[in-house]
């Protein structure tokens, strides 16, 4: 039996791999199944083709069905195999790929495993306090304060995170509507810079200004202050490790693009954590993010913003130098 040109063009209309199958023969495949299996597999027998125990149990039996296999020409990799009995003792194999699947899956496991973790370890300080103060007798004045201080400070650490959280959420949302705002990018710095000003008087950190006009863009007004506060905030915590100690916040267009730069002098980040800077919860050094009063989600909330509107995000950084951190935006 031979497929009619119809039928071959809605083979190869299917994005993944897939395969027509009479009794033990391929009688057709399309290109992502030619690529994965091998060039020369139309008109061989499938027990040659696939090789995979499972996979051909379900073929062979002729019924259709799917399952679960792990490797297929030669990659190491979770597929599904679907398939569907058509007229004449025809069978459509489809192999779904499932690694973007597993992988986002593990994504959320993660997340959820993190943002658990980072919320426990506060609330765990603020119990055991809490229960020492609620204990009965006497407790010194001295104690009490420090308790109470450290509860405090805990509590609003579990604020910081759960609020960024929603951001995050807030900003997942969104991300497929279009920012309408007019919104001149040296304008958003000089407010970051008056925004930061209590930190930076708290850190003992200089913040000096280079801006140019940089506008308009595009762009959410609100995210956009977040991005920036963002930025400025982690180059002061992270680049004020010196006496005397100065942030740079810039802007200027460069080819056709508003460009953002914040500058530290602060330590530098080695190059092997560069990639994961953006990621959840991620943190260089996790005692001192957390003692500094970071909760591990700025940097990912500055990347979901910045894909948001559009703008390319690149952070550099040279151990015992310092850090820039670069968002460049397409102008109206």
């Amino acid at each position: 039996m031979s497929l009619p040109g119809l039928s071959l063009a809605l083979l190869d209309a299917i994005e993944e791999p897939a395969l027509v199958v009479e009794a033990e023969k391929v009688l057709a495949a399309n290109l992502p199944a030619l690529a994965l299996l091998g060039e020369r597999i139309v008109g061989r027998d499938i027990r040659f083709v696939l090789r995979h125990p499972d996979a051909l149990d379900i073929i062979l039996l002729g019924r259709g069905g799917s399952g679960e296999i792990g490797s297929l020409g030669g990659r190491e990799q979770p597929w599904t195999i679907l398939v569907r009995p058509l007229p004449d003792g025809v069978q459509l194999v489809r192999l779904v790929d499932r690694s973007a699947t597993l992988s986002a899956e593990r994504m959320r496991t993660d997340f959820v495993a993190n943002a658990s973790h980072e919320l426990r370890t506060p609330l765990t300080t603020m119990i055991g306090y809490a229960e020492t103060l609620a204990e009965d007798g006497a407790i010194d004045e001295a104690i009490r304060v420090r308790f109470g201080t450290m509860i405090h400070g805990e509590a609003r650490r579990m604020l910081r995170i759960v609020e960024d959280l929603m951001s995050l959420s807030r900003i997942e949302a969104d991300r497929f509507v279009p920012p309408v705002d007019e919104v001149a990018l040296d304008q958003i710095a000089r407010i970051a810079a008056d925004n930061a000003r209590p930190l930076a008087r708290q850190w003992g950190c200089a913040v000096e200004l280079s801006l140019q006009a940089a506008g308009p863009i595009a762009g959410d007004l609100t995210q956009l202050l977040q991005l920036a506060d963002n930025l400025v905030g982690n180059a002061i915590r992270y680049g004020s490790v010196a006496a005397n100690a100065s942030i740079t916040i810039a802007t200027s267009v460069e080819a056709g693009r508003a460009v953002l730069c914040v500058t530290d002098r602060g330590e530098g980040i080695a190059s092997q954590h560069l990639l994961r800077l953006t990621e959840r919860f991620y943190r260089v050094d996790a005692a001192r993010s957390r003692n500094s009063g970071g909760t591990g989600l700025g940097l990912s909330i500055v990347k979901h913003i910045a894909e948001r509107h559009r703008a390319s995000l690149d952070i550099r950084s040279i151990v015992g130098q310092g850090t820039t951190v670069t968002v460049a935006f397409p102008l109206l």
